[in-house]
C-alpha cells in the first residue's frame, strides 16, 4: 500500500519519511541506505568539515540512484562557497536549519531547488513562509540535538504550525515508528523525520556502545541542557557527564562537543555530549534501515485503519 502526501510528490520519494541530518554521522554510507530504502536520505554539514561533506555528496551518486538531499545547518557552516557547490552538483533538495531562513531561500529556489526549513516554534514558521520555502520540519522539543531552549512538545507544536500555515509539514521529534507516525499525520504532518530511531540502524557509524544504551533506555534517560545559554540548548543522552552538566551549566557547550569523535565512534559516552532524542525509551532493537522503514510504513497503515474503525 503507498502512502501519498505532498511530500512524496514533492520530493519524489516512495515512503514519506526523511532522514535527520546527524553531524559526523549522516555521510554517504548512511545516507544512500536511507534513499535506497525509499525514504530521503540527507548529507549533513554540521560537521563543518566542508570538504569532506563535498566527497560524500559526489559519493552518494556512486551508492544510490534515488533522490537525496543536503541540509545546510548554518550556525555551523560559515563558507559561503557551500550553497554555490550543492546547486552545481545537481542536488534538488535542501533543508535549512540553525539560523535565519531568509538568507539562503531564495538562490537556492532560484537554482531550481525544492526547500524545507526546520523550525521550534509558530513564529519560525511564519518567518520561513515569509522567506519562501517549500515545506517545513515542525521539531518538537522532545527531539535529539540541538533545540530551542523554549522547547514546545511535538503535540502542540505541531497541530499550531498545521492550522496556521498552508506548508506540507514533516514532524520530527519523537517519531521512531509506524503509530508515532500516524499520530504526526493526525496532528497535521505529511511526512516524517526519524534521528535517534537511525541511530541504531545497523548501517549507522556510531559505535555499538552508543547503539545499546539507546535499546536500554527508559524515556526518562535524555536531559535537556542549556536552557540558559549562552549558546543553543540541546537534548543528550544521560550520562554522568550531561547529567553534571545539567546542574551545573556550561560557559560554552560546544567546548563540550570537543570529543564526540570518541563518543560518537569510540563508544566513550562520557567522553563528550551524546544527542538522543527521548523516543529512546521506545526503542528496543537495532534493525536495517530497509527494516526499520518497511516495519515503519507497515504499522503505519495498520494503526489508520485501526483508528479509522472508531469513525465507522
Amino acid at each position: 500500500m503507498q502512502t501519498k502526501t505532498r511530500i512524496t510528490d514533492m520530493l519524489g520519494i516512495e515512503k514519506p519519511i526523511i532522514q535527520a541530518a546527524m553531524g559526523w554521522i549522516a555521510r554517504a554510507p548512511l545516507s544512500s541506505a536511507f534513499s535506497n530504502a525509499g525514504g530521503m536520505g540527507i548529507i549533513e554539514t554540521s560537521s563543518g568539515e566542508l570538504d569532506i561533506i563535498r566527497g560524500e555528496i559526489t559519493k552518494m551518486k556512486t551508492l544510490t540512484d534515488k533522490p537525496f538531499g543536503v541540509n545546510v545547518a548554518q550556525a555551523f557552516v560559515r563558507d559561503p562557497d557551500i550553497i554555490p557547490f550543492i546547486i552545481d552538483q545537481g542536488v534538488q533538495f535542501v533543508t535549512t536549519s540553525a539560523g535565519d531562513p531568509m538568507r539562503y531561500t531564495e538562490t537556492l529556489k532560484q537554482a531550481g531547488l525544492t526547500v524545507f526549513h526546520v523550525v521550534p516554534s509558530l513564529k519560525g514558521a511564519l518567518r520561513a513562509v515569509e522567506a519562501g520555502v517549500d515545506g517545513l520540519i515542525v521539531e518538537g522539543g522532545e527531539g535529539g540535538g540541538f533545540k530551542n531552549p523554549q522547547d514546545v512538545a511535538s503535540m502542540v507544536l505541531i497541530p499550531l504550525i498545521a492550522e496556521t500555515v498552508d506548508l506540507p509539514i514533516v514532524a520530527a521529534g519523537g517519531i521512531s515508528d509506524g503509530r508515532s507516525m500516524a499520530a504526526a499525520f493526525a496532528l497535521g504532518a505529511e511526512g516524517v523525520l526519524m534521528g535517534t530511531r537511525l541511530l541504531t540502524a545497523a548501517e549507522c557509524p556510531v559505535h555499538d556502545n552508543w547503539k545499546e544504551a539507546i535499546v536500554e533506555a527508559d524515556a526518562t534517560d535524555t536531559v535537556f541542557l542549556n536552557r540558559s545559554g549562552p549558546g543553543p540548548a540541546l537534548r543528550a543522552l544521560k550520562t554522568e557527564r550531561t547529567q553534571k552538566l545539567q546542574k551545573e551549566g556550561s560557559e560554552n557547550i560546544f567546548s563540550e562537543f570537543a570529543g564526540t569523535q570518541k563518543v560518537y565512534f569510540g563508544g566513550d559516552l562520557e567522553a563528550g555530549i551524546a544527542l538522543t532524542g527521548q523516543v529512546a525509551g521506545r526503542i528496543k532493537n537495532v534493525l536495517p534501515i530497509q527494516d526499520i522503514l518497511d516495519r515503519t510504513m507497515a504499522d503505519f497503515h495498520e494503526t489508520c485503519a485501526q483508528m479509522a474503525r472508531f469513525s465507522a
